[in-house]
């Protein structure tokens, strides 16, 4: 079987960035790359729907999340992070790290976070700094409304809203200076449709106050040295220039296709994977999905390890299973990315394969033909 990737990171890339980054090595000092910088540069503004500054750091999603933390924040100041899954964890385990006054309030996994306990935090702690918060949880397919959580914010404290859009941005709707997003991160291999390895960082200008007056150790990650570095076209370290390559080249796409189209697409093949599961007497994990990632329950029936092992082994399709307490007890299909009706189509049929191997029971044909109506019905 030819190899066919779903997984949430890293997804399918269009074969244009393939070959773009196929081109001769250029200096990254040179008129050639500040060229494609400054296209770059400008494309993740309209990416990110802002007129803020926006930052291209050579790491992955986690080293752009380091960098708020360090960038925002000095020594003992109060903050919010919420934790529904592995990634919001992640920035409460960043903040600890760093010594700040780090509250975590947590979410059952499979839940988006409740706006009014947000709210109710904030009232109770004015001197909250910043909220830290994930729109779309990759470990659990979970959607938070970030566009009322930022409402909220800001209507109740003077703390920064720090987001982690990493399967959000492109991918569902993400309207950063509209809905008073103060910063954004993203990483190059989710809605980005390039390879891992780059993340951005997206600032308004609320942002920048506290920079100037942050405390927190850094060096690598310093958003003054990158400003600095941007003024000139240019990047404070040596950025990965080949990924930086296909990025003009995915960000060049979207823009010709259009934020609003990128985004109804994702909807629609998250609509229909999803219809084809519960045809096939699947359950759904998130309670809130995200059009991101479609996180589905293996029967208890089924070893959940080994039937992601025989999809990938038998059928050439790669998804990913569950983290930490969800190991073994869901598969997540991917739909950021590179993707068509005619991919989910195949992943449809792929499913079915494999619950036919581990003999679970369902009509063959009910999965594949609940994706394709969505599909038939949209035209």
């Amino acid at each position: 079987m030819r190899p066919r990737l779903f997984t949430p990171g890293p997804t399918q890339i269009p074969e244009r960035v393939r070959v773009a980054m196929s081109n001769p090595m250029m200096h990254h000092r040179g008129s050639e790359f500040k060229e494609i910088l400054a296209g770059v540069i400008d494309d993740l503004h309209y990416f990110f729907q802002t007129e803020g500054d926006v930052f291209v750091l050579t790491s992955s999603g986690t080293g752009a999340m380091e960098a708020c933390v360090v960038n925002l924040l000095s020594r003992d100041e109060k903050v919010l992070t919420v934790s529904g899954g592995k990634f919001g964890e992640r920035w409460g385990e960043l903040c600890v790290a760093y010594g700040a006054n780090t509250h975590i309030h947590n979410v059952p996994w499979g839940d988006a976070v409740n706006p009014d306990d947000i709210k109710k935090f904030l009232r109770e702690n004015s001197d909250t700094r910043a909220v830290f918060i994930t729109h779309s949880e990759t470990s659990t397919g979970v959607a938070s409304d970030v566009e009322t959580i930022a409402g909220i914010v800001h209507n109740n404290s003077d703390a920064l809203l720090v987001v982690d859009s990493i399967t959000s941005a492109g991918v569902l709707p993400f309207k950063m200076d509209e809905w008073g997003i103060d910063v954004a991160v993203t990483g190059s291999q989710k809605g980005l449709m390039a390879p891992p390895g780059l993340s951005v960082v997206a600032m308004s200008q609320r942002a920048w106050e506290r920079v100037g007056s942050s405390n927190m150790p850094k060096f690598y990650f310093d958003f003054k040295k990158e400003k600095v570095a941007l003024a000139k076209t240019a990047t404070a370290w040596t950025p990965g220039i080949t990924l930086l390559m296909g990025l003009r080249e995915s960000l060049s796409m979207i823009r010709a296709e259009g934020l609003e189209n990128m985004w109804a697409n994702y909807a629609r093949l998250a609509h229909a994977t999803r219809q084809g599961a519960l045809a096939l007497g699947l359950e759904l994990f998130a309670h809130s999905p995200s059009d991101s990632l479609t996180a589905i329950k293996v029967p208890e029936s089924i070893d959940g390890i080994k039937f992601v092992n025989r999809m990938r082994e038998k059928y050439g399709i790669t998804v990913a299973g569950g983290q930490a307490q969800l190991k073994g007890r869901i598969f997540r299909i991917a739909h950021m990315g590179y993707y068509d009706a005619l991919d989910m189509v195949a992943m449809a049929s792929a499913v079915e394969l494999t619950l036919r191997d581990f003999n679970w029971n369902f009509e063959p044909g009910a999965g594949v033909r609940a994706v394709q109506r969505i599909f038939m019905e949209d035209e």
